[in-house]
């Protein structure tokens, strides 16, 4: 009868070794992920790393790993130095626009202090100058349109009147500069309409939100053709960049106020031709991926979302992966890791991944073919050693860790991740993208929803015209009003294409500045 029970003693004891080792896993994940919370609730935002590590005693990662990562970071730090030795800007006071208007105030002696105790008249020998910023608050002025009219005395016939110009949205109050002035401060200065309607009503003004808002969805659809032919000339270049994030639409039929809807965004054009788009769907289907993607031939670089798969599948489309997001998985396994004394796999990680981007840094005022060049000589060895540390290391890291999941996101996107040293116009992440959604982000956080499908639809027609045009150099304000002012009298696809960004700035300069 004893022999049974001393034999099921081991089985117990291996049973309860392999319990306690998995209850010790569970508790390193909740805590790493109470150290991940805590930094981003307490922490900064930044992904620098602010890790004092020792390089050479981490006997985890054995002495080849450490010298390896000893050796990424002198390179780096010798990478940085090289190209930030240009001249640091001076400090100090920045002398005010040559091209803003002065106005000069003399300021003179009184007429005793002008006679020397000597009893001589001092005479002028010269003058010092300093300058001030003024800033007088917006000038409101009604423009009264008059229009002749003529009439025969002698038949008394038909009565002429002189047309009043095409305008941007018909017998409205309001003009193109007005208009002008809302989009801008909604679209890019993240100002809502009910603040814009209080800062009027300061100036006697009473216009209600309802009627900015109405003329708003008015001016999305008049530049509708200007938006199609940003589309058309996007299309046409082999390299894009997309992205998404959230819109609540509250009354969109067939769902709930409640409901989150998304608004695309697509980043692209010659280099002299920078188009940012944006596009706003129900939702974050692959169909409108497909939709946002149909015709085009190229490069398209994403992050990892599974909706831009499908539509990738196409002939003649090839999918680039980002960096950024993948180093950005390794930064907050260092995050959650907390302080250490001793480096870990992904402080390995974030200095391999720093190499590529010092290498990018020397290339960015390369020309693509000497982009492709340098890139071949020194960013494939350099990815070769980080896919070399990533076979060694994947399978030692437990896989539902942060650094298991940064680790399986590098392996499964790494054909995406080292597409980008194949052609010199195609950049390492989709930060481009990420920077252009970044407006309508701020934006949102101020005005938190559009009210109907008609103003989702119009905001993004005017964050993809301001933003291309503060993308090719122009003040965005100075260039709405032209083409509100333009637009309405445009009858032929030459007049339209005039008021494109890049050919409005052949015509007239760069950039445009407000007048004065």
């Amino acid at each position: 009868m004893t022999a049974p029970l001393t034999q099921s003693l081991p089985d117990d004891i291996n049973a309860l070794k392999a319990l306690l080792l998995k209850k010790e896993q569970r508790i390193d994940l909740l805590e790493e992920q109470i150290r991940l919370l805590k930094q981003k609730r307490f922490g900064t935002s930044s992904e620098k790393s602010d890790q004092q590590v020792e390089l050479f005693d981490e006997a985890e990662l054995g002495d080849a790993e450490a010298q390896l990562l000893a050796q990424e970071e002198d390179e780096s730090v010798a990478a940085e130095s090289t190209t930030t030795s240009a001249p640091k800007a001076k400090r100090g006071r920045k002398p005010l626009p040559a091209d803003l208007p002065r106005i000069r105030i003399e300021h003179d002696l009184p007429d005793a202090d002008k006679v020397c105790t000597c009893g001589c008249r001092r005479e002028c020998i010269g003058e010092e100058t300093s300058e001030q910023l003024d800033i007088i608050p917006a000038k409101v002025q009604v423009l009264v349109n008059v229009r002749k009219k003529y009439a025969c005395k002698q038949c008394e016939g038909h009565i002429a009147i002189a047309p009043l110009p095409p305008q941007p949205i018909p017998k409205s109050s309001a003009s193109p500069g007005l208009l002008a002035h809302i989009a801008v401060a909604k679209y890019q200065d993240a100002l809502p309409l009910y603040r814009q309607e209080a800062i009027l009503g300061r100036s006697g003004i009473d216009l209600p939100r309802n009627t900015l808002a109405l003329w708003m969805v008015k001016a999305g659809q008049l530049i509708q053709p200007l938006i199609n032919l940003l589309q058309d000339r996007l299309l046409s270049y082999p390299v894009l960049q997309c992205d998404e994030t959230t819109v609540q639409v509250l009354k969109e039929p067939g769902k709930d106020p409640e409901s989150t809807s998304y608004m695309w965004v697509r980043v692209g054009g010659p280099p002299t031709q920078a188009i940012r788009l944006y596009h706003y769907a129900d939702s974050r289907r692959g169909e409108v991926a497909q939709q946002l993607l149909m015709g085009y031939q190229g490069y398209v670089q994403t992050d990892d979302y599974a909706g831009y798969n499908g539509a990738c599948a196409q002939t003649g489309i090839i999918q680039l992966g980002c960096w950024a997001h993948a180093r950005r998985k390794f930064v907050e396994a260092q995050k959650a890791a907390g302080k250490q004394k001793k480096a870990g796999k992904a402080d390995v990680a974030v200095s391999m991944i720093a190499k590529l981007y010092a290498i990018e840094k020397r290339a960015e005022s390369m020309s693509p073919e000497a982009r492709h060049a340098l890139r071949q000589q020194e960013s494939l060895p350099q990815l070769q050693a980080i896919r070399a540390w990533l076979d060694k290391t994947l399978h030692s890291t437990l896989p539902k860790g942060l650094l298991g999941k940064a680790l399986g996101y590098l392996d499964k996107n790494w054909d995406k991740l080292t597409v980008y040293t194949d052609d010199g116009r195609l950049s390492i992440d989709n930060n481009r993208a990420e920077n252009a959604i970044r407006p309508f982000v701020v934006g949102r956080k101020n005005w938190l929803f559009s009210a109907s499908v008609a103003g989702a639809a119009a905001s993004a027609n005017l964050y993809s015209l301001i933003e291309t045009a503060r993308a090719n150099g122009l003040e965005p304000y100075t260039y709405l009003r032209r083409v509100f002012t333009e637009l309405p009298s445009a009858q032929s696809l030459d007049g339209i294409e005039a008021l494109l960004p890049w050919q409005v700035l052949e015509a007239h300069g760069n950039p445009l500045k407000v007048a004065s």
